[in-house]
């Protein structure tokens, strides 16, 4: 049975048409993802869904009474409450029912005993529910999430605000699974876990007895979790009935077959226009040339495929440093105390760097403290003298109403027009990304104008903080291309060990003080 059925949709985000009468249907039960490169839409089309933005035509009809979780990990949460309170939050009414069976027991000793067993009744009824709906196993659930997310139970007395941005995701993450919702709504659930807890959500949504809808760049979990796969292309939604797999080399025969379509109905218009051109002002051919001209007007014309945008991301260098780039010395690092054992660490010319370990734990940290934007708490380090950093930080935020061409020619105010687009452009910006404000992006196109910031400050030393988080598999594999040919040193924050194994010569796994 249908759980879901969009119907015709249409919709335009600044001027750009994202949907052209699109439709799809969600069944119950079902393991979905959607799929399609950065700005086709799907996080858009994941609020679409949950009716935080309504479409400008269509519509979109979910059966009634269903319980819809999304997940925004964006979402502003007060950040003085502590994390069980946030988790808790969806027990409230369990709690309350809890509430009330108590003080119908302590009331019998205020009643009348003819009252008594009428009491005892309620109570008991309220109990009941409190059993099946596994009440009493909230904190081994609770447990159960917050381990799978690599968490541990002591975060539940920590404030939201002192928590990193990963912790912050994972926690919401951790609510909306708590919730147990009819149709889950994931966008990028992956991008602050690390492998194992990839592993342990994938589990999750396996044995989830409901529907999903996932949006993900990840395509080891899309491989793993897709029953249904929804393509965005087009402005259409595609449904291939299979795994991910399936999609890809179902995909690949219909892009062939689109092709032929699109190259023979090309050829069939231009001749048609040439007979048209010839005949029309002939006397004798005017009106089998108009009655061409009607049945082509009337074609309905094959789009072609939707190719694969093609990047070039490049990190150049001006100068080389000398031996030593980069040695710490029982360094210590953290905010009002260490997070971290001290680290002493030496990197060196031309070597690529990965820096891991579990989320949460300092990476970050540690790389806004070596470049002196957080202070040390105890030991020190030293750059090279000839060391010119490049930087890539995790998260950014933007001006509001300031637009991606406004972004790079506020940095490089040398560059022309020509110069401004054309850079944008090898990075997969058109023209009309290139001119909408950047807070209209996806995160992934957002990711695509940081990196082309980079390509001219021609840094020596080169640190990024999580880049692949939201990049589609195409600019993930060109920007692994990049890095390879890169000839200065790299320092490499990622949490993706088949991103990194291929760029990076060794790592460096931070723990916490035991």
């Amino acid at each position: 049975m249908s759980i879901l059925e969009v119907e015709n949709i249409t919709f335009s985000y600044s001027g750009e048409e994202l949907y052209q009468k699109a439709s799809m249907r969600l069944f119950e039960g079902e393991h979905a993802v959607l799929v399609g490169p950065n700005g086709t839409g799907k996080s858009t089309f994941l609020k679409l869904l949950d009716k935080r933005l309504k479409p400008d035509n269509g519509s979109v009809s979910w059966m009634p009474n269903k319980k819809i979780g999304y997940l925004d990990q964006y979402a502003k949460i007060n950040p003085s409450i502590l994390v069980k309170t946030y988790l808790y939050d969806v027990f409230l009414p369990l709690f309350e029912k809890e509430k009330e069976m108590e003080r119908l027991y302590h009331s019998i000793a205020n009643e009348p005993e003819d009252k008594h067993e009428r009491i005892m009744h309620w109570a008991s009824d309220i109990q009941e529910q409190l059993i099946n709906s596994e009440f009493y196993q909230i904190k081994s659930l609770v447990g159960n999430i917050i381990h799978g997310l690599g968490l541990t139970m002591d975060i539940l007395e920590e404030p939201i605000k002192h928590l990193s941005g990963g912790m912050r995701a994972k926690i919401i993450l951790g609510k909306l699974l708590l919730e147990d919702a009819d149709i889950l709504l994931l966008d990028e659930p992956t991008n602050f876990l690390d492998v194992r807890h990839i592993e342990w959500l994938t589990k999750f949504l396996n044995s989830y007895q409901k529907a999903f809808i996932v949006v993900s760049h990840h395509e080891e979990f899309l491989m793993d979790i897709a029953q249904t796969v929804f393509a965005l292309e087009n402005g259409q939604i595609t449904r291939y009935k299979g795994d991910y797999l399936f999609y890809l080399t179902e995909r690949e025969l219909r892009m062939k077959q689109q092709e032929k379509a699109f190259s023979s109905q090309q050829k069939f218009i231009k001749k048609t226009e040439d007979f048209i051109k010839k005949n029309i002002v002939r006397a004798t051919t005017t009106k089998r040339a108009q009655s061409r001209r009607k049945m082509l007007q009337k074609i309905e014309r094959i789009k072609p495929p939707q190719k694969s945008k093609i990047y070039h991301f490049h990190f150049p260098l001006s100068r080389t440093t000398g031996k030593d780039v980069f040695t710490s010395y029982d360094l210590e690092i953290g905010y009002s105390e260490p997070i971290l054992e001290p680290l002493s660490i030496a990197i060196l010319k031309q070597e690529k760097v990965a820096i891991t370990g579990k989320n949460g734990v300092g990476k970050s940290t540690f790389i806004k403290t070596i470049l002196d934007i957080i202070p040390t708490l105890g030991g020190k380090f030293e750059w090279i003298d000839t060391a010119h950093i490049a930087y890539f930080e995790q998260e950014s935020k933007f001006e509001d109403g300031i637009t991606p061409f406004q972004y790079i020619h506020h940095q490089y105010q040398h560059f022309t027009k020509k110069d401004i687009m054309s850079l944008l452009g090898n990075h997969g910006i058109d023209y009309d990304m290139a001119t909408r404000s950047l807070n209209t992006l996806s995160g992934g196109e957002q990711t695509k104008v940081r990196l082309a910031l980079l390509r001219h400050q021609k840094g020596n030393v080169l640190i990024l903080d999580e880049p692949t988080n939201h990049l589609d598999v195409q600019a993930k594999e060109a920007l692994k291309d990049a890095l390879i040919s890169y000839e200065g040193t790299l320092i490499l924050v990622s949490h993706e060990k088949e991103f990194y194994q291929d760029i990076c010569d060794y790592e460096i796994t931070l723990y916490e003080p035991e």
